[in-house]
C-alpha cells in the first residue's frame, strides 16, 4: 500500500492517486497581510512544507502554490489605521510572513500568486458566474446563489438547511438567501476596481477559486489549509468550482487542525498569542517547527511552554548525536554512503499511514540512542549509516540541527583535544577544549 491520506472530501482515508503520474500540484490557502502571524497561523506552513518534501522525497515531482490575499477589508482597515496605502500594508506584512517562514525552516512555495494580479479574471469569472444564472447583482454587490448547488456544504458534512438556521442572525438584507455569499463587494472606502458591476472588489472566496484554476485548471491534486477554512471558504470554492468547471476543484482536499494556548484560543484580547517573529532566533524558530511538525495534523493540539521545553531537550540531544557522528566520520575521513534501509522503510510506512508522525519522532529517537551505540564502541560502519538515515530523515521534516562540518583548522584543533584527553594532558586538553568552545563545536 502507498501513501495513505485522510480526504476531508470523502472524510476517509483514500490511496493517493495523483491525476497525471509522478506530478503533483498543491494549492494551499495562503495569508491575508495584514498583521504579523502567531504559531497557530505557522502551523499550515510547517505541515505542508513536510507534506512537500515527502512527496518528493518518494519520487514525485511537486508545483506547490500558495496565494497572498493583498486586498481584504482587514488590509483596507489596517491602512486607514496607520495613515497608509493598503499597497504599503501588504508589502510589508508579507514580508514579514516569509520572514516567519523562513525563521520555521520552511521553503517558500514554487508559485505565490497575488489576488491584485488577476483581478480581470476574477471580474471576468464572476460575469459568467451571473451570465449562467449562478450569482446576481444588487446595487453593486454581486452574491452566488447557492441553492444552485445541490450538495453544497459536501465538505464540511452539512446540508444547506441546517447551514441557513445556524446563519448569523444579521444578514445581508440584499441577499435572496442567508446563505449566499459575496463575489464582488461594493466599496466606498479604499481600494477599488472598475468592473460590469460597478466600482467594488473581489470577495475572498471568488479570489482563492480564480487563482487556483488559472494555475492547474482541471488537474489540481491536493487543496489545503486549515480546518478553519473548510467552511465557509472551501466549501464557496467548490460551488463556483462546480458552477463554472463542474467539478469539486480539487481530488484531495486536506485540512489542518487548530492550535490552541493552554487549552484556550489564541486570542489578541486574552494576552496569550506567541507571534512567530517573536521566537527571535532559528534555534527557536526550528524548535518550534519540532513541536508542529511531530504533532499529528489533522488533531486539535493545545501549546504550552512544557511542550517547547520537551522539544527543546530533544533537539539538543538528537544535535549531540548527530554531531558527533560527523566529527567522527571527518575524523576516519569517510563519507557516508549507505542507509540504514529498515530505518529508511520504517520512515515511509509511518509517513504513509496519513502522517503518523508519532512513530516518526520515536523512529528518529532510536535512530539516535543507535547512533550514540555506535559512536561509543567505535562501530564506524554502524555510525555511517546511522548518521546518514537520520541526515536525510530530518531534511525531509525539515529540521536543521545548525551543525556544519569542521573545517581544517577546526578539524586539527579537535584531534589535537581529543589526542590530548586520551593521553590525559588536561592542561593542553583544556586549552583545546576552549578554543573549540569560542567556536561553539561542542
Amino acid at each position: 500500500m502507498g501513501l495513505m491520506i485522510y480526504n476531508s472530501l470523502s472524510n476517509k482515508l483514500e490511496e493517493f492517486k495523483p491525476i497525471q503520474p509522478n506530478k503533483v500540484n498543491m494549492y494551499v490557502c495562503g495569508p491575508t497581510v495584514y498583521n504579523y502571524i502567531h504559531i497557530g497561523n505557522a502551523r499550515p506552513i510547517v505541515f505542508y512544507d513536510v507534506l512537500r518534501n515527502y512527496l518528493e522525497f518518494i519520487g514525485y515531482e511537486v508545483t506547490y502554490a500558495s496565494n497572498v490575499t493583498d486586498v481584504d477589508d482587514k488590509i483596507i482597515n489596517q491602512a486607514l489605521a496607520e495613515g497608509k496605502t493598503e499597497k504599503e500594508i501588504a508589502s510589508f506584512y508579507e514580508k514579514a510572513y516569509f520572514d516567519a517562514v523562513k525563521l520555521l525552516g520552511s521553503s517558500e512555495p514554487d508559485l505565490i500568486p497575488h489576488a491584485t494580479d488577476y483581478i480581470p479574471d476574477m471580474i471576468s469569472f464572476i460575469n459568467e458566474l451571473i451570465n449562467k444564472g449562478y450569482a446576481y447583482e444588487v446595487d453593486g454587490d454581486v452574491f452566488f446563489r447557492v441553492n444552485k448547488i445541490a450538495d453544497y456544504g459536501c465538505l464540511s458534512n452539512q446540508v444547506s438547511e441546517d447551514l441557513e438556521s445556524g446563519a448569523r442572525i444579521s444578514v445581508n438584507t440584499k441577499k435572496e438567501n442567508p446563505l449566499d455569499f459575496s463575489l464582488w463587494k461594493k466599496t466606498e472606502v479604499g481600494i477599488k476596481w472598475d468592473s460590469p458591476f460597478g466600482s467594488g472588489r473581489p470577495g475572498w472566496h471568488t479570489e482563492c477559486v480564480v487563482m487556483n484554476h488559472k494555475l492547474f485548471g482541471d488537474t489540481l491534486d491536493i487543496h489545503g489549509g486549515g480546518m478553519d477554512l473548510k467552511f465557509p471558504h472551501h466549501e464557496n470554492e467548490i460551488a463556483q468550482s462546480e458552477a463554472l468547471y463542474h467539478n469539486h476543484l480539487a481530488k484531495y482536499w486536506m485540512h489542518v487542525g487548530r492550535l490552541e494556548f493552554e487549552g484556550q484560543k489564541m486570542s489578541k484580547s486574552l494576552h496569550n498569542v506567541i507571534l512567530v517573529k517573536d521566537l527571535a532566533n532559528t534555534m527557536n524558530g526550528m524548535i518550534m517547527r519540532m513541536v508542529l511538525a511531530f504533532t499529528p495534523y489533522r488533531n486539535n493540539f493545545s501549546y504550552s511552554e512544557q511542550i517547547f521545553d520537551f522539544y527543546k531537550k530533544t533537539f539538543e540531544k538528537w544535535q549531540r548525536a548527530y554531531k558527533q557522528g560527523l566529527y567522527e566520520l571527518q575524523l576516519q575521513e569517510l563519507t557516508p554512503n549507505e542507509f540504514c534501509d529498515t530505518d529508511i522503510e520504517k520512515f515511509k510506512e509511518y509517513m504513509n499511514q496519513d502522517f503518523n508522525v508519532q512513530n516518526v519522532l520515536m523512529l528518529i529517537e532510536n535512530i539516535v540512542k543507535d547512533l550514540n551505540v555506535a559512536i561509543r564502541t567505535k562501530n564506524l560502519a554502524e555510525t555511517a549509516k546511522k548518521w546518514l538515515t537520520l541526515d536525510k530523515i530530518l531534511a525531509v521534516m525539515g529540521v536543521n540541527l545548525f551543525v556544519e562540518k569542521l573545517n581544517e583548522e577546526q578539524l586539527e584543533v579537535y584531534k589535537a583535544w581529543l589526542n590530548a584527553r586520551a593521553l590525559k594532558d588536561f592542561e593542553k586538553a583544556d586549552i583545546y577544549r576552549n578554543k573549540l568552545m569560542d567556536w561553539k563545536l561542542i
